[in-house]
Order: structure tokens, then C-alpha cells, then sequence
């Protein structure tokens, strides 16, 4: 059976840091890319960061750069999205995804999905 765990969300204060992790199970890890994305009430999901099981090349979305690390833990078949400086508008359901495809931008190229984990930050 093929899953994607994800976890770490919680509430922070606006600059605050939290670390959420992908964990998966079920399919050849090193063969997927493992994004992540994000859906605010009322918005559509979209894209906030990619990583490359195979090379470990990533993609952060623009909003992103900067403060957000993606990195990979091959051995544990994790997925990790280090995220500081954190703002108001980082506030969403964080959901991670695995494409066979590579790091592609659109939703519909991730064939595996997990559950979300809220991140609430207060302003």
C-alpha cells in the first residue's frame, strides 16, 4: 500500500520556524521526485517545493526562496521541508506528493498524495 505521512504542522508566531516531514512507503522512493504543496482557505493549491529523489535537485517557488529548504533522507524514504521566517500567508494545509515524473508543476503529474498537515502562523 503506498503512503505519504505528513507531519510537523503546529502554530507558530510570524518568524518562527517549523520543520515538516514526508514520510513514505509503498513504492521505490528513489525513483520519484516528492513535492510539496499547499492550500490556503478559499485558494487554490499550488506548488512550494520540489526535490529529486534520484539527484537530489530541488525547486522552490518563488514566495519561498530563501526560507524554505527541501532536502531528502534516501535511507528513511523522507522528505523534509525546513521552513523559517515564517509569515502569515504561509498559513495552509501542507500536503506532500510523489511524481514519477520529476519535479513537474502541475498537481496532476503527482500520482501519490498524502494527508496535509495544517501550519497556522500568527501574526
Amino acid at each position: 500500500e503506498v503512503q505519504l505521512q505528513a507531519s510537523g504542522g503546529g502554530l507558530v508566531q510570524a518568524g518562527g520556524s517549523l520543520r515538516l516531514s514526508c514520510a513514505a512507503s509503498g513504492f521505490t522512493f528513489d525513483d520519484y521526485a516528492i513535492g510539496w504543496f499547499r492550500q490556503a482557505p478559499g485558494k487554490e493549491r499550488e506548488g512550494v517545493s520540489c526535490i529529486s529523489s534520484s539527484d537530489g535537485s530541488t525547486v522552490y517557488a518563488d514566495f519561498v526562496k530563501g526560507r524554505f529548504t527541501i532536502s531528502s533522507d534516501n535511507a528513511k524514504n523522507t522528505v523534509y521541508l525546513q521552513m523559517n521566517s515564517l509569515k502569515p500567508e504561509d498559513t495552509a494545509v501542507y500536503y506532500c506528493a510523489a511524481s514519477y515524473l520529476g519535479c513537474a508543476p502541475s498537481r496532476g503529474n503527482y500520482e501519490y498524495w498524502g494527508q496535509g498537515t495544517q501550519v497556522t502562523v500568527s501574526s
